[in-house]
């Protein structure tokens, strides 16, 4: 029998260690019984050494022991895999049946512990087991492809790649006798960045399936693991290799699935290709390609609309995407952007802090805060990494309005997200501005996100088309605001207004208005109304900027600087706020230590006659003189 091919990637050399008599015995035991399932694979004896070898590997203690045992395993299974005896091709009798299901059943013992493992403590060990696991996909795939030969389309091992996906997401513990995994339920970084960096972003029949099979598995897990969602966004989050051209959809992990798809046969071929599939292995196995969805309620119909769903001729030009079949669907991109769509309206609303559990009727803080810390991450790409690749952008509209209400950085990401979809997706959002404008309270130049603020807030504010009354609003909160501001704030509110005034030329007035007198006591008003929350009504623009005019006299000699530049002719470029944005208390220190002094201060003075007299009057001039020096020195 020829030599499996091999799919897993070669060994790395490691040094050689003097290993303790135990080990030494273990790998003799190792070689023993993996030698001896080889031979009797060949010569169709007694597989029950498999069972032994699986005992060993979960009893174990040693972490290099294990990682000898499950690569045994794993070049057994392939043997086994390759020789057909999992296979229901040829096994008739009740015997061959029997033992057939046997090995079904070692095999998933076999993936429940690779799985586990991926929590191992050992960093080694959790690579290896996702390794092997990807090595197994591939050949359980090829294996269930050629066997169903007879049916019209390659197959992909969805069970097995169910267990993988669950372990990524659900993060069972280690079963390796006397390991303790770090992080309860968190997905170890190594094994993210592996998954997503060799199989995740660059096999789009990996992408494809793990986006389908997560939304699952994320729904069942909503009442047993809160950090299924975390697992799920720290994975989707890393995804920057989406495709955006049909001709992009060219790498498979499976070979098979890279054919051009064949046209749609009868309703009776594939049922007759789903029954070869069944006699493949057990029940469990049965659960395939076209076999797991129900066509009566497809969850594809939502995601389909009337344009073509594909260029290829062998798909039809008006094929919908609930009636593709699976490998139809890898090679169509709507079928890709449909599984990604899925994939976060699923995850989107267990982010949020409405979906955050109560216990005993109680909301967790912690809970709270790292749904919110979830929110805004999956916030940061969602203008860049979601919206552009999913079916309808709208679709998640809901829940970024909701994200709003939050306020702060959650609330000005998510007016960040509405505004890509009003500039870009036609969305109608008539109260957008009033929202923003509710953002200006106290607290946000005090914020240390300021400088996120500032940069969305120019982003919102560039439009030439914006009426004067709403932006002389904003100007005039933000001065108002800037009176209790710190340094460092003040000195962004500034070009932040010149900025808009020069792009604005209606606004000039307010810094040219002298401030109106009441009539009664002769007191300066200023007609602002700040209790107004619609920037359209708050008369700021029969106001003035009388508080930017204030910081001419600051403390702060930067601040006082550039305040006056209002005083000038408005003939300067327009600010780069970059230069303005990363100011702290620390960086205006450094900026006044190291500033180049052009005048140098007075050290001396020119001496003269009366420096240290002073002019004194009739009566006290019998009393100290007119020496200042006596006078400081005199303490009767």
């Amino acid at each position: 029998m020829p030599a499996p091919i091999r799919s897993l990637p070669p060994p790395s050399k490691k040094r050689k260690t003097n290993s303790s008599p135990s080990s030494n015995s273990i790998a003799i035991q190792i070689q023993s019984l993996e030698s001896t399932l080889t031979n009797a694979v060949q010569s169709s004896a007694s597989l029950n050494p498999l069972a032994d070898l699986l005992d060993l590997a979960q009893t174990t203690v040693e972490a290099k022991d294990v990682s000898k045992i499950i690569y045994a395993l794993y070049r057994v299974f392939v043997v086994l895999i390759g020789s057909g005896k999992m296979s229901a091709e040829g096994q008739t009798s009740e015997k061959g049946k029997v033992v057939r299901a046997w090995l079904w059943e070692r095999l998933g013992a076999y993936q429940d512990l690779l799985v586990g493992l991926m929590k191992d403590e050992d960093a080694d060990l959790r690579i290896s087991s996702l390794q092997i696991l990807f090595s197994l996909q591939k050949h359980l795939s090829s294996i269930l492809s050629s066997a169903s030969a007879s049916s019209v389309q390659p197959q992909f091992h969805v069970s097995h790649f169910k267990k993988i996906v669950s372990g990524l997401l659900l993060c069972p513990p280690s079963m390796r006798n006397g390991a303790s995994g770090s992080g309860k339920f968190r997905l170890e970084p190594d094994v993210r960045n592996y998954f997503v960096d060799t199989w995740f972003s660059v096999h789009d029949d990996i992408r494809w399936f793990f986006l389908r099979e997560a939304v699952p598995i994320l729904n069942a897990s909503n009442s047993s693991s809160s950090h299924t969602p975390a697992n799920l966004l720290s994975i989707l989050e890393r995804l920057n290799t989406f495709p955006t051209e049909q001709a992009e959809l060219n790498t498979w992990w499976i070979p098979e699935l890279g054919s051009t798809p064949k046209p749609s046969s009868s309703k009776k071929s594939k049922l007759k290709g789903r029954d070869e599939l069944h006699n493949l292995g057990s029940d469990e196995e049965s659960e395939m390609n076209e076999g797991g969805e129900d066509e009566e309620d497809d969850w594809r119909k939502f995601f389909d609309d009337s344009t073509p769903t594909s260029n290829l001729t062998s798909i039809g030009p008006r094929k919908r995407l609930h009636k593709l079949t699976v490998q139809q669907s890898l090679h169509s991109l709507p079928s890709h952007r449909a599984v990604f769509t899925r994939a976060w309206l699923a995850l989107l609303p267990t982010l949020s802090e409405a979906g955050t559990r109560r216990r005993e009727g109680a909301i967790r803080e912690e809970g709270k805060e790292e749904r919110r810390t979830l929110t805004v991450r999956a916030l940061n790409i969602m203008h860049r990494g979601v919206m552009p690749h999913l079916t309808r952008a709208v679709l998640v509209m809901d829940w970024v309005a909701g994200c709003v209400d939050f306020g702060g950085t959650v609330g000005l990401l998510a007016l960040n997200a509405l505004f890509v979809l009003m500039t870009e997706y036609n969305l109608d959002y008539p109260s957008f501005y009033t929202r923003l404008y509710a953002f200006l309270d106290r607290d946000v130049l005090h914020s240390r996100h300021r400088a996120r603020f500032f940069r969305l807030t120019e982003l919102f504010l560039g439009s030439t088309h914006l009426p004067a009354t709403l932006l002389a609003s904003f100007i005039k909160r933000l001065s108002r605001l800037s009176l209790n501001a710190p340094p460092a704030a003040i000195v962004m509110v500034i070009p932040f207004t010149y900025n808009i005034l020069k792009r604005h030329p209606a606004l000039m007035c307010m810094i040219h208005r002298l401030p109106a007198e009441d009539e009664n006591d002769g007191v300066s008003t200023d007609l602002y109304n700040p209790t107004e929350p619609n920037p359209n009504l708050t008369d700021a623009l029969e106001s003035s900027l009388w508080e930017l005019y204030s910081h001419k006299r600051h403390y702060h000699a930067g601040v006082s600087t550039l305040a006056r530049v209002f005083e000038e002719a408005f003939t300067k470029m327009p600010y780069g706020m970059e230069d303005f944005l990363d100011h702290g208390y620390g960086t205006l220190l450094d900026t006044e230590t190291k500033r180049k002094i052009k005048k140098e201060p007075a050290l001396a003075v020119e001496m003269t006659a009366d420096l240290f007299t002073r002019a004194v009057s009739t009566e006290n001039e019998g009393a100290g003189g007119g020496d200042v020096v006596n006078d400081l020195w005199s303490f009767s």
